[in-house]
């Protein structure tokens, strides 16, 4: 039987999308269902041209009702992947799905972590600082934003006069190859 997968995501998609790619081709696991908060989020168009179910849903139905983790257990979801999900997760979510929800960051953690740190935050941070290597961290998630436990961690040099446009490029490069090996191999865990 297949790892049922749901992905949360709240912008251009282009990780999931990675990830749609991977797991369609994929007898161990299947993307069964795509979450967004923001209704305008460009990876419900990227979910659509794969033919996966989406979900929009608000502040309300996330924080403050069941909606969501029934919609989750009806799915049969076995494994939650964020890839550009912002907003911080639930203790409900993650109690139901302890050890079974996974984001990716673009930096190396525990560095340009926490509340606010996320994509050209994070990549404005990381050149501001003058740092020489850039790079991505998967993670488990728990009640607090980046502090969960790491699965992988992946780096990239920082040349003196990249800007922030190439220092995304390479960050980018890095979670498009990885991030599908990654889930890849945790659903392999899962399977044990």
């Amino acid at each position: 039987m297949k790892t049922r997968i749901a992905i949360f995501a709240s912008g251009s998609g282009s990780n999931a999308q990675k990830l749609m790619e991977h797991f369609k081709r994929s007898d161990d696991a299947e993307i069964v269902l795509v979450l967004t908060n923001n209704p305008d989020a460009y990876v419900l168009q990227r979910a659509d041209n794969f033919e996966i179910p989406t979900h929009v849903f608000n502040r309300d139905e996330f924080y403050r009702s069941e909606e969501i983790i029934n919609l989750l257990e009806r799915l049969d979801i076995d494994l939650i992947v964020l890839a550009g999900f912002l907003w911080l997760v639930p203790k409900t979510l993650i109690q139901k799905y302890p050890g079974r929800i996974i984001n990716i960051h673009p930096a190396l953690l525990p560095k340009y972590g926490g509340k606010g740190m996320y994509g050209d935050h994070v990549h404005n941070a990381v050149i501001a600082a003058g740092e020489t290597e850039g790079g991505i961290t998967i993670h488990y998630v728990n009640e607090n934003y980046d502090e969960g436990e790491y699965i992988y961690q992946g780096r990239y040099r920082i040349e003196k006069d990249d800007n922030l446009e190439m220092v995304k490029f390479k960050g980018q490069n890095l979670e498009h190859t990885q991030f599908p090996k990654v889930i890849e191999s945790v659903v392999k865990k899962l399977k044990k």
